[in-house]
Formats: structure tokens, sequence, C-alpha cells
């Protein structure tokens, strides 16, 4: 009668082993997934940082004329103020 028993705590052990390997498997379905996300954001941010940069660079470059601008504007209403003075 005492043999019954070492075929029961076999049959726990391995339904704990399997309930573990069960979790493990789980997990790493789970870690997987977020791993995927993260790359997917990843390449998101990445995307946007991109086109962010080209539009900074569009910014300052357009910034630079505008100040030229300015400059000449300036240049010029200097010359008409005077000639004014001389009239």
């Amino acid at each position: 009668m005492e043999a019954a028993p070492a075929p029961l705590a076999e049959e726990d052990a391995l339904a704990s082993l399997e309930d573990r390997i069960k979790r493990a498997v789980d997990l790493v379905a789970q870690l997987r997934a977020e791993r995927d996300a993260a790359v997917a954001e990843l390449d998101s941010i990445k995307k946007a940082a991109g086109s962010a940069m080209g539009e900074s660079q569009k910014l300052r470059q357009e910034v630079e004329t505008l100040r030229g601008e300015r400059k000449q504007v300036k240049t010029r209403i200097e010359k008409l103020l005077g000639q004014m003075e001389l009239l």
C-alpha cells in the first residue's frame, strides 16, 4: 500500500514542472509581444525625429533668409532716411 503514494508524488512533481513550463512559455510570449511593441514604438519615434530634424533644418534656412532680407530692408531704409535729410 505504500507504493501508491510514490506515483502520486511523481504526478505532482510532473504537474508542477508542467505548470512552471507553461508559465515560462506564457512569460516568453508576453516579453516577445512587449519587445515587438517597443521596437514598433522606437521605429515610430525615429521617423518622427527624422521628420522633426528635416523641419528644423528648413526653418533654420528660412530664418537665415529672413535675416538677410531684414538687413537689406534696413540698409534701404537708412539710405532713404539719409536722402530725406538732404532735402
